[in-house]
């Protein structure tokens, strides 16, 4: 699933969907909690899910699909299309979050142009957006105690040499980090798998624009599904690059399904990002490997499998 597949899907959740009763889930022991063995127990590290992962046992609604989430022991979920919510759905996600005691991850600072050529240009019109797309973001992150903003650069510029670019760049991220580190926020750059277009691919390159920028509101995103597509080499990329790395995303390669469905060793990276002592997010940034519930039930033992790193 390509981000901008994401996205799309996170807009599907209407306003007469939210407005279901989250206690629904609530009310009777979410189905599949036996065949777990070990429902609403924490996990070593915090994984958050995302809307429509758990629908086939919560329903269409994504209040009461964050209620099993929690219910089967998740304590954070990913919103990457929360900014384009309505007001009044961005607030019940945020007092759902708040009365569960979980956290928001990461929502995506999007402003249009993250897939096109923009911010490498060095163009007004494209950081005048970027800019006011963060300024919203800050309202957005209120209304749910978000951390955390996905911020992705765009494409290459062709016409500029690649110096240009990366100053061009390092620029906007700069302005960005202006407007987010007085209300302690944090945008964290995706370096990307989709396409050769796009301007941050290896994690090097993402680390050099963090290093320049120099703030403690502009970190990476490291997914580990795009490395071990561009890069590989997956704990020694992180370890290098460990001070700027505020995030962490999940999906296993060939698929980008949940752990065990590919070539990566989920439970001895997340063995590693635990003994590191990394206590962020994990965001769940997959598809489901299986449809319908069997599928869900999957996903759920696929992660207390890979969680099983203590034994």
């Amino acid at each position: 699933m390509k981000r901008i597949e994401f996205l799309r899907n996170s807009f599907i959740a209407t306003g007469a969907a939210l407005a279901g009763s989250s206690l629904s889930a609530a009310a009777a022991p979410a189905s599949g909690s036996a065949a777990t063995g070990l429902a609403g127990k924490t996990f070593n590290l915090d994984y958050a899910p995302h809307q429509g992962m758990f629908a086939n046992h919560a329903g269409k609604s994504f209040l009461d699909q964050i209620q099993y989430m929690y219910d089967q022991g998740f304590r954070s979920i990913e919103d990457n299309g929360y900014l384009g919510r309505p007001i009044e759905e961005q607030k019940k996600i945020g007092d759902l979050l708040a009365k569960l005691g979980m956290r928001m991850g990461v929502f995506v600072v999007d402003g249009g142009d993250n897939w096109k050529t923009s911010l490498t240009t060095g163009k007004k019109e494209f950081k005048d957006k970027f800019v006011e797309t963060c300024k919203q973001s800050v309202e957005a992150a209120k209304r749910c105690n978000a951390k955390w903003m996905t911020v992705v650069p765009g494409f290459y510029e062709r016409k500029l040499p690649y110096g240009n670019q990366m100053a061009n760049v390092v620029d906007a991220m700069r302005a960005g980090a202006e407007i987010f580190e007085p209300h302690g926020l944090i945008m964290v750059l995706e370096t990307l798998s989709d396409t050769p277009e796009l301007f941050l691919q290896q994690t090097h390159e993402t680390f050099n624009v963090c290093k320049a920028v120099n703030s403690p509101s502009c970190k990476i995103l490291y997914d580990i599904y795009h490395m071990q597509k561009t890069e590989g080499n997956l704990i020694v990329n992180m370890d290098r690059c460990w001070d700027e790395i505020a995030y962490i995303q999940i999906g296993d390669n060939p698929g980008r399904k949940e752990p065990t469905t590919g070539e990566i060793n989920y439970k001895n990276l997340f063995k590693h990002l635990y003994n590191k002592g990394y206590k962020g997010v994990m965001g769940m940034e997959h598809g489901n490997s299986k449809g319908g519930k069997e599928g869900e039930l999957r996903v759920i033992q696929a992660y207390r499998e890979s969680d099983d790193f203590l034994s």
